[in-house]
């Protein structure tokens, strides 16, 4: 029996893909982060950049957004693919291990410095948990982000 599928690539890609994470630890190494807290001492283990994971499935010229799906609790984030593309990472293993549940895995979408974004659609809560899907599309996908404080205050409180 194979590795356990962790991520689907779909939409606007030339090659949609259902991938491992021995599939992410083999992209090429100049894609791999072995530290993240090397970027962010708030953050522990390896990732793989979302260039990385875009550059084997090649996103159509009509890709303008980039949505995370996360199945485990009913979460997806849609935000401008441009703005995220070089600062966008997949959190994969923690010590060597695949990324445990209690701290977001199996994957987990993380962006350096959302802020420097400088976009009302990037925010704190795009940096997503649980990811099982990304869907690239031409229009903004599905987005159950709080869109007030008092929603992303209660939604903190539930984690």
């Amino acid at each position: 029996m194979g590795e356990q599928v962790i991520l689907r690539v779909e939409g606007e890609v030339a090659t949609p893909r259902r991938l491992t994470r021995e599939d992410l630890k083999t992209i090429e190494d100049r894609f791999q982060i072995a530290d993240v807290s090397q970027i962010d001492p708030q953050r522990q283990g390896r990732a793989v950049m979302l260039e990385g994971v875009l550059d084997l499935v090649q996103p159509q010229p009509a890709a303008r957004y980039l949505t995370l799906h996360a199945s485990a609790d009913d979460f997806h984030a849609s935000i401008p693919l441009d703005q995220v593309r070089q600062l966008g990472l997949f959190i994969y293993e923690r010590n060597g291990q695949p990324l445990d549940v209690s701290a977001g895995g199996p994957l987990r979408f993380y962006i350096r410095d959302f802020a420097a974004c400088h976009s009302g659609e990037i925010d704190e809560c795009a940096n997503v948990k649980f990811v099982d899907r990304i869907e690239l599309s031409s229009e903004k996908g599905l987005d159950t982000r709080p869109v007030d404080d008092q929603d992303h205050e209660a939604l903190h409180q539930q984690q």
